[in-house]
């Protein structure tokens, strides 16, 4: 369903362009509305895919918004342009985060849930570089701001990654102690993140790690689930933990 690595800075020169994101999806609530999730897609992917997916869950409260990222020269692929939340270059660890994108794609995401009523609980979730770009909207909301400075609107409740891994990752730590409000706003955000053992294109150590490093940092309620044998891709197993975890941490348990 899509393809992914760390990300890589994607130059100076396109820093003002527009950035134009492609099609959204809404899953509307077959029951009463309660929560609203963003779910972001992989590399290569659009929202169509997983709205299908999505429509299918025993979650009747959730109306589920699938946007589709700009299509950009993605670095990985020789500049050849594809669907992607943000520039994608390496597979190493040391990759630079492409920063611009990374705040282009949450921006757009806290402008998909400014519009929600009020009493309805906010959520981000995503597969691959889709989940990266979730973690990296939990991060801007427990600073309050994004990578640029600018203020972060958006109150998420949840944060789910899937095959994913948390961009910025060196630095969260050492922002996030410099503020007490986002200590707070850190520790109380709940997150689920799930990585197959044998997922060959973002390797499992990046899931692992970035679950390390967000307890690490101060976000105290991170589950951690591993897949034997999966690959990058999803499986009904792991769907029903996501059903599961976002009726408890939503909830939605009992609700109709």
């Amino acid at each position: 369903m899509s393809f992914t690595g760390p990300s890589m800075s994607s130059g100076g020169s396109a820093a003002r362009k527009a950035v134009n994101f492609g099609r959204t999806y809404v899953v509307r609530p077959k029951g009463k509305h309660q929560a609203t999730v963003v779910w972001l897609h992989g590399l290569g992917d659009n929202g169509s895919s997983w709205s299908q997916l999505l429509e299918t869950l025993p979650l009747p409260n959730i109306k589920w918004i699938c946007p589709t990222s700009p299509t950009r020269p993605v670095s990985i692929f020789g500049g050849f342009p594809s669907t992607a939340w943000f520039d994608v270059g390496d597979f190493s660890e040391n990759a630079a985060d492409d920063l611009e994108g990374l705040d282009a794609s949450a921006a757009h995401v806290a402008n998909l849930l400014s519009t929600e009523p009020a009493d309805i609980k906010l959520g981000v979730g995503g597969f691959s570089m889709g989940a990266a770009t979730a973690l990296y909207s939990a991060s801007c909301c427990a600073l309050g701001k994004y990578g640029n400075g600018s203020p972060y609107p958006a109150k998420i409740s949840t944060v789910v990654g899937l095959s994913g891994w948390l961009p910025c990752s060196k630095t969260l730590k050492s922002k996030l102690e410099v503020e007490n409000e986002a200590v707070t706003r850190a520790a109380s955000l709940p997150i689920l993140l799930c990585h197959g053992t044998s997922d060959d294109v973002v390797p499992y150590k990046f899931g692992e790690k970035s679950s390390v490093t967000l307890k690490s940092a101060g976000f105290q309620n991170v589950t951690f689930k591993s897949y034997s044998g999966l690959g990058h891709f999803t499986i009904p197993e792991e769907m029903d933990q996501v059903c599961s975890w976002l009726s408890s941490n939503l909830g939605l348990d009992g609700s109709s």
